[in-house]
């Protein structure tokens, strides 16, 4: 089953080499895209609930523990070139596990460290300008993620394929707009294309549609854990399962912290 999270798509419960080669699957065979994931294969301990909560446990308390340690040990003057160095890594163990189909716990592990690094490095310099911004963010992500839990058990919004293909679509366009606003301020659009300025009304409706776009990705999420687990993909895929969770997490913290700012006063 592809994953309907854009940090993982492209892996398959059918696409693990090992698994492949257990069911028969030619290398060309065409992957699963969506519905019902093939069962695990008798010799692999199909995948729990609990699978994805001890491990979603531990990938986001590996990141909260760098970031705090971030926050607290990296000086002012190294905070940019570590920023910048957490950044290109994280994207590259990112990569490694998007693209090479590969979500081994020392791989996810890393990307978390690493990643929680930048994020320390982040939420430092906003409560540094915007005092107590941090510890709202962390509340209303912890309100988000139990909402699109309520929303995803009360079935009032369903994971179809048109709304996977909508919610990774807006996705893609999001960030496809930041780097779009990141270029222009590079050569001298001091305010980009307006999104991150909060001078702008566009940056306030650019930040509560990221927002909502990022709860849509504990959707997708959510239902492929579920799916997942009733059809009895292999224990491994609980951690693409966290992967995936964590990033969604992070992209609704961060741009809650943006959001958030907006409306905070200066110290």
């Amino acid at each position: 089953m592809e994953s309907r999270n854009p940090a993982f798509r492209g892996n398959a419960f059918g696409q693990q080499t090992g698994w492949r080669r257990e069911q028969g699957l030619q290398p060309g065979a065409q992957p699963y895209m969506y519905g019902a994931p093939p069962a695990a294969p008798p010799a692999v301990r199909p995948m729990t609930l609990d699978d994805v909560v001890v491990r979603g446990f531990l990938t986001l308390a590996t990141l909260v523990v760098t970031a705090a340690l971030a926050w607290a040990l990296i000086p002012v003057e190294l905070a940019v070139p570590v920023l910048v160095v957490s950044m290109i890594a994280s994207l590259g163990v990112w990569a490694f596990i998007t693209f090479g189909r590969n979500a081994k716990a020392p791989l996810v592990m890393a990307f978390a460290a690493l990643y929680g690094v930048m994020v320390g490095i982040i939420s430092h310099a906003y409560n540094d300008v915007y005092h107590g911004v941090v510890f709202q963010a962390v509340i209303g992500t912890a309100l988000a993620f139990g909402a699109m839990l309520a929303v995803h058990a009360l079935r009032i919004i369903r994971v179809t394929p048109k709304f996977t293909r909508f919610v990774i679509a807006a996705g893609f366009a999001l960030i496809g707009l930041m780097l779009i606003n990141l270029v222009v301020q590079l050569f001298g659009g001091e305010d980009g294309i307006g999104i991150r300025d909060p001078g702008n009304p566009l940056a306030y409706v650019f930040s509560v549609v990221a927002i909502l776009v990022g709860c849509f990705f504990l959707l997708l999420d959510f239902d492929s854990i579920e799916q997942g687990v009733r059809h009895g993909a292999p224990e491994s895929f609980a951690w693409y399962c966290a992967f995936g969770l964590v990033l969604s997490l992070v992209w609704i913290y961060l741009e809650l912290l943006r959001f958030l700012s907006y409306f905070a006063g200066r110290d």
